[in-house]
C-alpha cells in the first residue's frame, strides 16, 4: 500500500543581508513606491527585521540593505521599559518590530523641537545630535496592505523620522551644520572606504 504525504513548503530561512555603507550611491537615492505585495516582498520583509535585530537597531530602511524602495521597519522593544506607563503597560508599538510600507508623514508644526543623539547602521561608530519635531502624523501600509493612519510622538516618531529620510535619500548628517560635516569627513571618508568595523556585515562602494 502506498501513501501519498501531503507537506506544507518549508519557509525560507532568514537572511541577515549586508548592511550598504555610507558612499554607497543608493542611499542619496529617491526610493520607488511599491506597488503591490509580492513573496519577494514578505522575504524582504522578513530579512530585513532579522538584519535589523542581529544589529541591534531601533529601525532599517529598504535602501540600505540594496533595495530602493519605500519600505522601512522598526522595533523599539529595547526601549519598552522606558515607554511604560506607571502602571507598567507597554504601547502596542513597542512589543514587536513594525512595518511601515510607502510611509507619508505630516510634521507637527506647532510641536516642541527635541535635541536627540541619532546613530545609523549604515555609518557605523558615530552618533551625532541632531533637532527633530517629537509629534506626527504617519500615513502607512502594513505588511498586509493595510492602511494606517498614527498619531505619534516620543521616540518612534524620531525612529520615522530617520527611516523616512533614508527612502527621500536623506542622511542624518545632512542635518548637522557645514562646519560639523566638515569636520567628520575624515572619518565619513574612512567608513565609504571601508576602513570600520561592526558587529554586522557592511557592504561598501569600493
Amino acid at each position: 500500500m502506498r501513501f501519498r504525504l501531503s507537506c506544507r513548503p518549508r519557509p525560507a530561512p532568514l537572511m541577515v543581508l549586508p548592511i550598504y555603507a555610507y558612499g554607497q550611491p543608493i542611499l542619496r537615492q529617491r526610493a520607488a513606491e511599491i506597488e503591490a505585495d509580492s513573496p519577494d516582498l514578505q522575504t524582504l520583509i522578513d530579512d530585513m527585521i532579522e538584519t535589523m535585530g542581529v544589529a541591534h537597531g531601533a529601525g532599517l530602511a529598504a535602501p540600505q540593505v540594496g533595495h530602493s524602495l519605500r519600505l522601512f521597519v522598526a522595533d523599539l522593544t529595547t526601549y519598552a521599559d522606558d515607554l511604560a506607563d506607571e502602571e507598567g503597560n507597554v504601547p502596542d508599538y513597542a512589543t514587536g518590530p513594525l512595518v511601515f510600507i510607502n510611509p507619508e508623514i505630516v510634521l507637527d508644526e506647532d510641536g516642541p523641537e527635541v535635541e536627540v543623539e541619532e546613530g545609523c547602521l549604515s555609518i557605523p561608530d558615530l552618533r551625532e545630535t541632531v533637532w527633530r519635531p517629537d509629534a506626527l502624523t504617519i500615513r502607512f501600509l502594513d505588511r498586509h496592505f493595510v492602511s494606517h493612519e498614527w498619531p505619534v510622538d516620543g521616540p518612534l516618531a524620531r525612529v520615522i523620522q530617520h527611516e523616512a529620510d533614508h527612502l527621500d535619500g536623506v542622511l542624518y548628517l545632512d542635518y548637522l551644520s557645514p562646519l560639523r560635516r566638515k569636520f567628520l569627513g575624515r572619518r565619513l571618508k574612512a567608513i565609504a572606504r571601508g576602513d570600520v568595523e561592526a558587529d554586522y556585515p557592511l557592504a561598501f562602494a569600493t
